[in-house]
């Protein structure tokens, strides 16, 4: 056997028993290989053996290590990172003896534009620098469709083939009659609700939510123990199918596009299209959310160069009237908040941003002068038509949909967006809960208490059985057990 097939194999002995990807080059230095493994000692040892008949039996195997003088290799925490590394490191470096990923073909991905009054789920294959949130690259495509279709199912999202009706008044019909039913969530929605289900579902494909597995894993036990194995077996399935798919996306990813990435430079662009005095480093934007005038609540975010300052972020209940007036929220919010800042003594922001159009923008305005603050540079961003409105006689700036500086102020607009509908949805859910709480006869206000506190949550209480919730103190065992199918009746989602 050759001297250098003898050093290769020696080296081989020497790497790390974990999977990666190694990298095979030749005297020159030139890579001429990549590939994958599950344990990369065992796997490279594989090829300077010369009794192993997978490596000899093709010319073209046995040409390839007859040429190598040197490997390296990349340690990742599985198989599928491995899997992803080697198909990036083989379409970078075109090593002459791959055949696998030397097309142009990438890994899947999943699309969510949230600029998109109904975002919808889309697989696509390239990464564009359009604003949009991305997730992936998944290296399983069977595993990422079956998930999106039961995420569709889960939280009522639209996917690529979805045409959604509007109904009027800002409502969706999501999905023909024939396919509503299986959905989760009502097949007519507001575009806020629905905003709230995408939410939800880029959550879980993040990772950060995990009860849903949790619900199924208890569901899986339980047909089990029924001894039902075929649908226990298929809970497992598809468990394990969600789990995998989530793996890789701990991370929100979301791409922006290279002519934002210049923050000084943006910021002084911001200025100019303005007309500021100067380039603004802090920014704050306002958004109002309700459904049909209840639960009106309002959000406020911070950006400081042009960077989320999340511990910046306020949320508010609107306190001086009922009913439904943007105008008039608008005004309470931006008075309790400059009012708070000026009573305590610190720096107003250099820019405010309101979602609207120059209705919201004079209620600003109007809060400002019962203030009687210097004066701050105030716009309003109209959505329809991504319009920048201005409290003064300037007229409305309406710029290109490409320019870095709009697209700034969507994403501050968007941001406040977002942070006003989940604190909206946050109500919504827990009031709805309450409400079916206070709906079972027989338990008061001193039982409740003592059951949310015992338990914790809602939730956990809805998964106690008779015997835990006989050990409350004021539950006897016919409360308990009507109260055990109150609660697996009434609260299911």
């Amino acid at each position: 056997m050759q001297n250098h097939i003898v050093e290769m194999r020696k080296i081989a002995r020497q790497l790390p028993q974990k999977a990666g990807v190694y990298l095979m080059k030749d005297r020159l230095g030139q890579v001429i290989y990549v590939g994958k493994a599950k344990n990369l000692r065992k796997r490279v040892s594989s090829y300077f053996q010369g009794s192993k008949k997978f490596v000899w039996a093709q010319p073209k195997i046995g040409a390839m290590v007859h040429m190598v003088r040197e490997i390296s290799t990349h340690e990742t925490r599985n198989e599928t990172e491995a899997l992803l590394l080697e198909g990036k490191l083989i379409k970078d470096l075109k090593p002459r003896y791959n055949t696998d990923f030397t097309d142009d073909k990438q890994f899947l991905l999943v699309r969510v534009d949230l600029q998109n009054p109904l975002p919808r789920f889309r697989l696509c294959r390239n990464r564009k620098n359009d604003g949009a949130y991305y997730y992936g690259p998944f290296a399983q495509a069977g595993l990422l469709r079956s998930t999106l279709s039961e995420m569709r199912k889960k939280f009522g999202i639209l996917l690529n083939d979805a045409k959604p009706v509007n109904i009027g008044k800002r409502r969706w019909r999501l999905y023909d009659d024939a396919r509503a039913e299986i959905f989760a969530g009502y097949n007519e929605t507001t575009e806020e609700e629905y905003i709230q289900r995408v939410e939800n579902a880029c959550s879980f494909l993040e990772g950060k939510t995990k009860d849903w597995l949790s619900e199924l894993r208890d569901e899986m036990n339980g047909y089990a123990e029924a001894m039902d194995f075929e649908r226990a077996a298929q809970l497992r399935d598809l468990s394990n199918a969600l789990a995998q798919t989530i793996k890789r996306n701990r991370r929100f990813s979301r791409t922006v596009p290279e002519n934002e990435t210049d923050d000084s430079k943006l910021m002084e662009e911001l200025s100019l299209k303005l007309g500021l005095a100067n380039a603004p480093k802090i920014i704050e934007c306002f958004d109002i959310s309700h459904v049909s005038g209840t639960f009106v609540v309002a959000s406020m975010v911070r950006f400081v160069k042009g960077k989320p300052y999340k511990k910046g972020y306020r949320r508010y209940k609107i306190k001086s009237f009922e009913g439904n007036d943007d105008f008039r929220a608008m005004e309470e919010v931006v008075f309790r908040r400059y009012g708070r800042l000026k009573e305590e003594g610190k720096d107003f922001p250099d820019l405010v941003v309101v979602d609207g159009g120059i209705g919201q923008v004079m209620s600003a305005s109007k809060a400002f002068c019962m203030l009687e603050s210097n004066f701050i540079p105030l716009i309003g961003l109209a959505k329809r038509e991504e319009t920048i409105v201005f409290p003064d006689k300037r007229d409305d700036l309406k710029l290109s949909a490409n320019d870095p500086v709009l697209r700034l102020l969507q994403r501050v607009r968007d941001e406040a967006h977002r942070f006003a509908n989940r604190f909206n949805a946050d109500l919504r859910s827990k009031k709805i809960k309450e409400s079916i709480l206070d709906d079972f006869v027989g338990l008061g206000k001193l039982r409740k208490a003592s059951l949310l506190e015992n338990f914790g949550s809602l939730e956990k209480l809805r998964k106690a059985s008779v015997e835990e919730l006989r050990n409350v103190d004021g539950i006897g065992p016919k409360l308990a057990f009507r109260l055990h199918e109150f609660l697996g009746n009434g609260l299911k989602s």
